[in-house]
């Protein structure tokens, strides 16, 4: 089985790319992010004449989230309320969150809040979002021990996760208290998938649109697979392809595919 977490940065915009690439890359799961668009207005028929069944949280012009599956899901839900109905609902407001499973697998899809700048309101509500993420993670593991979650974390948890170039001790996306918050859901037992395989540094996914980033490789690594233990034994190779950040207009993210034995 083979998933891919890909930040498109808008569907409408990249959705040739998107369509061309699974088209090439017939993947059993594609989780999308930053799809930007209403429920209504997802363009829902590229994927279903490739023979994919679409799953969708989205909102005009900001977030959103995607499944398309090569399989029907079963247990489709989105945002953290319907998990967690205890929670206010404006923690769903922004649409971030979906999950379904296929195979005897969760998948949980995530696009984690970037935070602004550290010590902003943005940034304070980016780690309670995390601590929130884990109580949703905790509940799921109750009942599901292969989960696989994966999306934009808006985190490089490690220094050789991000080009030289920063200093990320006072950098949103690698602060101190955004990798701990981070850690803390991955000590509920998640593992990295990518480095099972690569652990060397130079390995991205995300480049600024700006400074010729792409061209020079200054990137990050802030989109993750990270896999219950039953599903990192079956982990057979997690790969970057650059490939579709190669294109013209293309999102700054480019997509990361796990295959699971």
């Amino acid at each position: 089985m083979k998933i891919v977490t890909w930040n498109v940065n808008s569907i409408r915009t990249r959705l040739e790319q998107v369509s061309n690439w699974l088209s090439q890359n017939p993947v059993d799961v594609l989780c999308l992010q930053e799809t930007k668009v209403i429920d209504a207005d997802f363009p829902r028929s590229p994927f279903t004449e490739l023979g994919y069944h679409v799953y969708i949280s989205g909102q005009k012009a900001y977030n959103g989230v995607a499944l398309i599956s090569r399989q029907p899901l079963t247990d489709v839900s989105a945002g953290f309320t319907a998990i967690l109905p205890h929670l206010e609902p404006e923690w769903d407001e922004q649409k971030r969150v979906i999950t379904g499973v296929i195979d005897g697998i969760r998948i949980v899809n995530l696009y984690v809040p970037n935070g602004s700048a550290i010590g902003s309101e943005k940034y304070e509500f980016k780690l309670r979002w995390l601590t929130v993420l884990r109580e949703y993670l905790q509940f799921l593991l109750k009942s599901q021990s292969a989960i696989c979650i994966c999306g934009d974390f808006n985190i490089a948890l490690e220094s050789i996760d991000i080009h030289d170039k920063v200093n990320p001790e006072n950098h949103i996306m690698a602060s101190q208290a955004e990798r701990q918050a981070l850690r803390d859901v991955l000590e509920l037992g998640f593992a990295d998938a990518f480095r099972k395989f690569t652990s060397e540094g130079g390995h991205y996914s995300w480049w600024d649109y700006r400074t010729a980033a792409f061209r020079r490789n200054l990137g990050w690594r802030i989109d993750h697979h990270y896999l219950t233990p039953v599903l990192y034994e079956r982990a057979k190779s997690c790969i970057i392809d650059v490939n579709p950040r190669k294109l013209t207009q293309p999102s700054d993210h480019t997509p990361v595919i796990v295959e699971l034995e």
